[in-house]
């Protein structure tokens, strides 16, 4: 690294839940900068949660947030010519991203009619260990499991 590290400016927490994660999720939510519409949209697919699980919307949310969020990944790196995929530990910071994305990433592919409708559906499933969030959850460990042989390497 050439130069210091950019500073983590700190988020607003949203005014419902007081919540950071809250914030970064909506922010990963939105598209072209409306903010506004990604509240509602977030707030809305945890309505359709609750009503359909029957529990808080909200504890719902951070449960299926912890089912997808994964532990290990593998990083490729290249030794004497050849490209080996080497399972590394996921930073803490990471590990709240990339099961933001794939929540939502997930949820934009599903069908139904509206963002949150779809949404509230991958975040039921994901709450219960089904959906495609949780399973690239699980690719994302066989594939880190398959390569343990190479973890002496180390990134």
């Amino acid at each position: 690294m050439r130069k210091a590290q950019a500073k983590k400016i700190p988020l607003a927490p949203d005014a419902k839940y007081n919540d950071i994660v809250v914030t970064r999720f909506v922010n990963n939510l939105m598209w072209s900068g409306k903010k506004s519409t990604a509240i509602t949209i977030f707030y809305d697919a945890l309505d359709k949660v609750s009503k359909t699980t029957g529990e808080n919307g909200y504890e719902v949310w951070k449960k299926a947030l912890a089912n997808v969020t994964p532990s290990v990944e593998v990083r490729s790196r290249r030794i004497g010519g050849s490209t080996f995929q080497i399972p590394v530990e996921v930073r803490p910071d990471r590990k709240i991203s990339l099961s933001i994305k794939w929540l939502v990433r997930y949820s934009r592919d599903r069908n139904g009619k509206t963002m949150a409708d779809k949404l509230a559906n991958e975040i039921v499933a994901a709450s219960k260990g089904e959906g495609a969030a949780f399973k690239k959850k699980e690719d994302t460990h066989r594939m880190a499991d398959a390569n343990k042989a190479f973890s002496h390497f180390k990134v």
